[in-house]
């Protein structure tokens, strides 16, 4: 059914006794009640627009999360791999914070070049504040309670799938080829690094 075939049809329906003059007249008019469910249906599109495209973070937006959640993350991995106990552990982590650090180089120069002085909005910045804090509390529970290098595995693996998905987001959107490069220079060494920590057993 067409669109206008349906606002007709719920004008007709809807149509109050027409009477012949006065207030009664004015809002029996048929033309006066299609403009009036026209004018709704609008406003409910635009409301809706309004709300789908307000949820979609920009480029710059996306790379700004990134190098945050990047930056973040390595500086946790700094404070509690020295406690770790596997020394293949340990490696992949040392890899993983190599990794994340020259991203973060990678993506800071490229933001400095297209975006200039550029910051996270407001609830970007609770949001990776509230992850941060989050990921060293687990890690320091971890720690206190003897399991740090079963729980730093499971919690790296899951922050590189994160990465990886924020990459893809942001790889899938974008149309500079420098961002791209970037991109693709970490996205292997994630996948590779991912099954080290995701296959990670204590008693290996």
């Amino acid at each position: 059914m067409e669109g206008q075939d349906y606002l007709n049809q719920i004008s007709a329906s809807n149509r109050p006794v027409k009477t012949s003059k006065g207030l009664g007249g004015i809002l029996s008019s048929k033309f006066l009640w299609i403009g009036v469910i026209g004018v709704a249906a609008f406003i409910m599109i635009a409301m809706v627009g309004s709300m789908l495209g307000g949820g979609k973070n920009s480029e710059k937006e996306l790379v700004l999360g990134l190098k945050t959640h990047a930056n973040n993350t390595a500086e946790v991995m700094r404070e509690y791999q020295q406690f770790i106990k596997s020394s293949d552990l340990r490696s992949s982590s040392a890899s993983l914070v190599g990794v994340l650090s020259n991203m973060g180089t990678g993506l800071d120069t490229f933001i400095a070049e297209n975006y200039g002085e550029v910051k996270l909005t407001e609830k970007q910045t609770a949001e990776a504040d509230e992850a941060k804090e989050a990921l060293t509390n687990d890690l320091f529970e971890a720690k206190i309670n003897g399991i740090l290098d079963r729980i730093y595995a499971h919690k790296m693996a899951y922050e590189i799938s994160l990465f990886v998905n924020e990459e893809a987001n942001i790889y899938d959107s974008t149309k500079n080829d420098r961002l791209k490069e970037i991109l693709d220079e970490s996205y292997g060494s994630l996948e590779i690094l991912y099954s080290k920590f995701n296959d990670f057993s204590e008693t290996k």
